[in-house]
């Protein structure tokens, strides 16, 4: 499948598979210079880019392991939603879970963007829902 993409500002850098089965594709910043994220705090990331997907598609962006594991980095709406309508830039909710502060610098690797199907669906109201064995059991209902 093709997608679409632009690039939106001059330093921006196209989303890229690190491994050749990789599901995601990182997403590089597209600041011209540092930015420091306190503990605690968020920041809104540029990626430079935007994309035009086919209806039926979207675009899941989702933290990567590697920066959550060794900076406590993480995305805070996770995962965003890019939705198939959607052509302005794609940007990123960062987010420091740690106690350092961290440094955004510019052409990191940010995030992971994957591709996934969906279906449109119509709901169907109804006075009663069938049973099942688990019923209404909700968080933490299985030991």
């Amino acid at each position: 499948m093709k997608i679409k993409i632009q690039k939106i500002t001059k330093n921006a850098l196209l989303p890229q598979k690190m491994t050749e089965h990789a599901a995601g594709y990182d997403l590089y910043s597209a600041n011209d210079e540092n930015i420091m994220l306190k503990p605690s705090s968020i920041t809104l990331v540029s990626t430079g880019i935007a994309i035009s997907l086919p209806i039926g598609y979207e675009a899941q962006i989702r933290p990567r392991s590697g920066l959550a594991v060794k900076n406590q980095i993480g995305i805070l709406n996770s995962p965003g939603t890019i939705d198939a309508d959607y052509r302005g830039e794609i940007k990123v909710i960062l987010f420091n879970f740690g106690k350092t502060n961290f440094t955004i610098k510019p052409a990191m690797r940010i995030a992971q963007m994957v591709i996934s199907k969906h279906e449109t669906i119509e709901f169907e109201l109804h006075k009663q829902l069938d049973e099942t064995r688990r019923g209404d059991g909700g968080f933490g209902h299985t030991k």
